[in-house]
């Protein structure tokens, strides 16, 4: 599926082709609530690196998160966060750990996208206190991390476009 996006300004559009286009993931991380979360959460789409065509690069700032290793000492994150530096709208994540994936936030997305027959709400354990995750029946739910990936839980309900 084509995901078509842009930044709230409109400086930023940008697409990318998604075989993985259902927002079922809800991450409560401190990273995605502050720097992408409405609700308390971010939404992250699957999408081919190789076909992100970008218009307005010339806006875009990226953010790398400092994070503390197992001393306690601080590390630059590979992640690369992109957001549109005349609005601040989120737009995408990169991690050249995994280089022919980009992960597209939900909330840049202009295209409709399929409503998913279920959600996983993850780094629950990380929520703020404020937030109250609406979970439903059939959603899974995670204190961290869960194993399954974005590719893994469409292919498991047959949803890969």
């Amino acid at each position: 599926m084509l995901l078509r996006g842009s930044c709230h300004c409109r400086a930023v559009r940008f697409s990318v082709e998604s075989r993985h286009p259902y927002p079922f993931n809800r991450c409560y991380c401190s990273i995605c609530r502050k720097t992408a979360g409405a609700g308390g959460y971010a939404i992250n789409l699957g999408g081919d690196f190789a076909t992100l065509t970008i218009e307005g690069k010339e806006h875009i700032t990226v953010y790398q998160v400092k994070l503390h290793d197992d001393g306690g000492r601080k590390i630059l994150s590979p992640a690369e966060r992109r957001f549109c530096g005349k609005c601040g709208s989120a737009l995408w994540v990169w991690d050249p750990r995994w280089p022919d994936l980009v992960h597209s936030f939900a909330s840049a997305i202009d295209s409709d996208l399929p409503v998913p027959p279920e959600r996983t709400h993850l780094m629950l354990a990380s929520k703020a206190a404020w937030v109250v995750p609406a979970i439903e029946p059939n959603d899974k739910t995670f204190p961290e991390y869960p194993d399954e990936s974005i590719a893994d839980w469409h292919q498991r309900l047959d949803l890969e476009r």
